[in-house]
């Protein structure tokens, strides 16, 4: 039985999408706006967008949208713009520094995870959501959106107290990348003002900058000219109007205006060679830029038909690059072309290569010859179907799901709209833009738009960026390769023929033996003749997804220390060797136009399949099981390209002082244990066996005795039981362990320190880890996840509000049940070299009044807030029903508890944390490791 998506398109949908077809599309017109969204303009010039969404009910999305960045500061501004949006939860009109935060976390808003902003070349944006189950708080976001817009403070004392977490931050950002892309910028801008106006801005101005100085930027810049409201969520479109109007519509645009105008960026007027290299780098790449060239938004059905080509000769470009990287001696670890955006108005055709050991040479032939070679003799017809079964496969996912999308979603595409001009027609009308436009398109334009994207001869920009050392090639080398590989003679290339099923004949059904239902959860639960267990939750939360997942107990543990590696890496290999006779980028062709995946996994106490698909490719994603099981392939050569591929990534993974110190925290904290998961180095590759690693798969996934499936999503129960004896109860199912076993991975006991020195920046960071023996159950894990949110809410206050000596980093912690009942907390607190001994010392004064006094009540209030919120949220979510119902299987609990998740939050006291807190935090045990530069 195959299910069609069409089915469940109603009449009255297609009826409405038939006669939408018939209208002529001239490619001449204007694309019009959308009917989902409205759009204005206040008389100050603010622009608005409102749109009703009911996903998720009960939630606002608010967005401030500046187009004001970093370019345009003053020479003594460089900075402030970011600054600036660091002051806008430091003290407004309404709200005194800290009231922000406070407020927001008290109806659920949670800092950092949903209230956030970013500073841009050209913009600032501000998220704000808000829940609407209570009018105030719709009231409120909109006064908060105001203060952002024309009421910020900017009180002195604020401000030089947020020069520490701003100066925090871009320590955090210094490092190999950070050194070798102001090397960079200057090259790959041309020359242009954008390479001088990084966001994060210039550590002596951010020290001494005076306070006129943002105050400046602030006025010159937050205009209503330059301003847009973005409303989408559970809300009156009439309501939301009338909020902006109030809020808005006083605001006015400085008199003089500064005119806003946008950098330009030069052309390159000679070919370079840039060699760029850093003893702290993980990896080498090389990176081609050909010509930067202006690109103008085109508002017309002529320019949406040419993102459309543009997107069809990406598609199929990505396919070849992917391709060539599946070979056993691959030219490069990943690597790829395409064209794209450089910034604002600007874009260039780029061609890239993550390096493997062949170095720039075989990268840079394989790139270039790819590229030439489609721009010589065109893709093929073949691969031109594909790509546009997958297009439109697309659009017709997302026209399915357009009552059930997320309002953020819709959010982006309206700042992109205000941003950059990007067409909003909605995504009923473009479904049927591309349904009578894509049919239209020939392979020879899309040969052609190609041809044009790619100019030959021209001049370019090549880059060599990677770690010290003998790898690294001259200026002069690496342009004699790119030199060498457009000279190279072509050959078209040549397409395999391949099958357009997975299953010639699916196999014989086996049976259901037994039903039972759970009404409370929704849930049918299935017996299989061959002890299969099966359990299925239909929602309506998606129209058009299906998730999948199955686990029994095993996985790695079930094998010695001699067959580490080949435990740890059985399923991947496996997985990156394809099914039947079919390597994996067969599969992708055979699977043109279809929404399914399916993968295994071999984990540390157990194993199982995870995979989703659409509706209509439910069969196809069953089949894709039944071949996991059945037909896994082998491979020597993708072998052995993922073995050098994963050698390659794993060479300088230890360059990097953050890889350092996160394997010496584990290291410190298991004591060197043999089956510690460790960062990969090379040598670890010398241990995996091929033959070996099919024998480990072959052993947990030929039979599936003792699995437990679970399908959650969009399909019927009756429908999806046939395909389910078809190709679940056919499974094999001969007798196989479903036990884990204890290896004995158990932490120190005892205080430990130990100091690592690694990196030239001046950057420390602190791992504290408390750990122990504990007994598992629902109710501890709550209250021990409670200690982790409160502690987070009090070391913000004081490490980053009140000392300014971190800008992020928390605690995070968990209760085990399995393999032994057991917890950890640990604290990541990066800093400076200076600030260490402050910020330890303020943690641990942190944790002992938390064991002395208890969190504030209110402080706990704002973590049930958050949680209940989410969770109403995730209630609506496939992905979470599977994770809750999978988790209650492995740990043996009531799944029912997902139901009683409010109750027991709302239940949770201030002594319920400050017992956990004496409980969990033990001042005689626990590791601390601390990261300083070299001396």
């Amino acid at each position: 039985m195959t299910l069609s998506s069409l089915r469940i398109l109603s009449g009255a949908a297609l009826l409405a999408l038939a006669l939408l077809a018939r209208a002529e599309i001239r490619l001449d017109d204007p694309v019009p706006l959308g009917p989902q969204v409205k759009v204005g303009k206040l008389a100050n010039g603010l622009t608005y967008y409102i749109q009703r969404n009911g996903k998720p009910a009960n939630k606002l999305e608010l967005r401030l949208v500046v187009k004001a960045g970093s370019m345009l500061e003053d020479e003594d501004q460089q900075g402030l713009a970011h600054f600036t949006e660091h002051m806008a939860f430091n003290g407004s009109r309404h709200f005194k520094r800290s009231e922000l935060i406070s407020y927001l976390q008290s109806i659920g808003v949670k800092f950092g995870a949903d209230l956030n902003a970013y500073t841009s070349f050209d913009e600032t944006v501000y998220i704000l959501p808000i829940p609407t189950d209570k009018r105030e708080n719709i009231e409120q976001g909109f006064l908060v959106l105001e203060d952002w817009a024309h009421g910020l403070s900017f009180d002195a004392a604020a401000i030089d107290s947020e020069r520490g977490i701003v100066l925090e931050e871009l320590r955090l950002g210094k490092g190999a990348e950070d050194r070798m892309n102001k090397v960079l910028m200057p090259k790959l801008f041309n020359g242009s003002r954008y390479a001088q106006r990084l966001p994060i801005g210039k550590e002596a101005t951010l020290k001494h900058f005076k306070y006129a100085a943002i105050k400046r930027f602030y006025r010159d810049w937050y205009r209503p000219d330059l301003m847009a409201v973005v409303v989408v969520g559970d809300i009156e479109p009439a309501e939301a109007e009338k909020l902006i109007a109030k809020h808005f519509a006083k605001l006015k645009n400085p008199v003089p205006a500064r005119p806003r105008a946008y950098a330009k960026v030069p052309t390159r007027t000679q070919t370079e060679g840039l060699v760029i290299t850093d003893k702290e780098a993980s990896n080498s790449l090389v990176f081609i830029r050909y010509p930067v060239r202006e690109s103008k938004t085109d508002a017309t059905f002529g320019g949406y038909r040419d993102k459309l080509v543009q997107g069809l000769y990406g598609d199929m470009l990505s396919a070849r690059m992917q391709e060539l990287s599946q070979q056993e001696n691959p030219p490069f670890i990943q690597g790829g072309s395409s064209m794209g955006k450089l910034v604002r108005g600007y874009e260039s055709f780029n061609a890239y290569a993550l390096l493997g050991k062949g170095g720039v040479a075989p990268a840079v032939d394989a790139l270039l010859q790819e590229d030439g070679r489609v721009r010589r003799f065109g893709f093929s017809a073949i691969e031109l179907e594909r790509s546009k079964k997958d297009m439109l496969r697309n659009f017709e996912r997302a026209y399915l799901e357009r009552d059930k999308s997320d309002s953020a979603g819709y959010v982006a595409e309206y700042v992109r709209n205000f941003l950059e001009q990007e067409a909003i027609p909605g995504i009923e009308n473009e479904y049927n833009y591309v349904r009578e436009m894509l049919p239209g398109i020939t392979l020879a334009e899309v040969n052609q738009a190609f041809a044009k994207a790619m100019p030959l001869h021209e001049k370019k920009l090549v880059v060599y960026m990677g770690a010290d050392g003998g790898a690294a090639p001259s200026s002069a080398a690496l342009l004699a390769a790119v030199d060498a590989a457009e000279r190279q003679v072509l050959k078209p290339k040549e397409e395999k023929l391949l099958g357009s099923t997975l299953l010639e004949t699916p196999p014989q059904p086996g049976g259901i033996v037994a039903e039972t239902h759970n009404a409370a959860l929704g849930l049918t639960e299935l017996t299989l003749s061959n002890g299969v267990k099966v359990v299925l939750k239909p929602t309506d939360f998606k129209n058009d997804q299906v998730l999948l997942g199955s686990t029994r107990f095993g996985g790695q543990s079930l094998f010695g220390d001699a067959d580490t590696y080949n435990a740890r890496y059985a399923s991947a290999i496996i997985g990156q060797m394809g099914l039947k006779t079919y390597t994996p980028t067969d599969l992708q062709k055979i699977l043109a136009g279809k929404t399914v995946n399916v993968g295994a996994f071999l984990g540390n106490l157990s194993e199982g399949l995870g995979g989703s698909s659409s509706v209509a490719d439910l069969e196809t994603m069953l089949q894709l099981v039944y071949l996991r099981y059945t037909d896994a392939r082998k491979d020597d050569g993708l072998y052995r390209s993922f073995v050098g591929k994963q050698q390659d990534l794993a060479k300088h993974t230890m360059s990097r002082p953050e890889s350092v110190f996160v394997d010496t925290v584990q290291t410190t904290l298991y004591n060197n244990h043999p089956r510690l998961a460790r960062a990969a180095r090379p040598e670890d590759f010398d241990k995996v066996s091929l033959e070996r690693v099919l024998e480990i798969y072959k052993e947990r996934f030929s039979s599936a005795r003792g699995s437990t499936f679970f399908l959650v999503g969009s399909f019927e129960v009756e429908k999806v039981k046939p395909l389910i004896a078809t190709y679940l109860a056919s499974l094999p199912a001969a007798e196989v362990a479903s036990a884990y076993k204890d290896l004995g991975l158990r932490p120190v006991s005892g205080v430990v320190k130990k100091t690592v020195r690694k990196g030239t920046e001046a950057k420390s960071s602190i791992s504290l880890t408390f750990s122990g023996d504990a007994a598992y159950s629902e109710a501890a894990q709550l209250r021990l996840q409670a200690l982790v949110e409160v502690m987070n809410i009090k070391l913000v206050e004081v490490l980053r509000e009140k000392m300014g000596l971190i800008y992020g980093g928390g605690m995070q912690g968990a209760l085990n049940k399995l393999p032994y009942g057991n917890y950890s907390i640990s604290a990541g607190l990066p800093t400076g070299p200076e600030h260490v001994d402050k910020v330890i010392a303020a943690t641990f004064a942190a944790i002992r009044q938390m064991q002395e006094n208890g969190p504030l009540a209110e402080d706990l209030a704002k973590v049930q807030e958050n949680w209940i919120k989410n969770h109403q949220k995730a209630l609506r979510e496939n992905g979470y029903w599977l994770g809750r119902l999978q988790t209650a299987l492995v740990q043996g609990s009531d799944p029912a508890d997902i139901l009683r998740y409010e109750d027991e939050v709302r239940a949770l006291t201030p002594a319920d944390v400050q017992a956990a807190a004496r409980r969990y935090f033990n001042l005689d045990n626990y590791v601390q490791v601390v990261l300083y530069p070299e001396r």
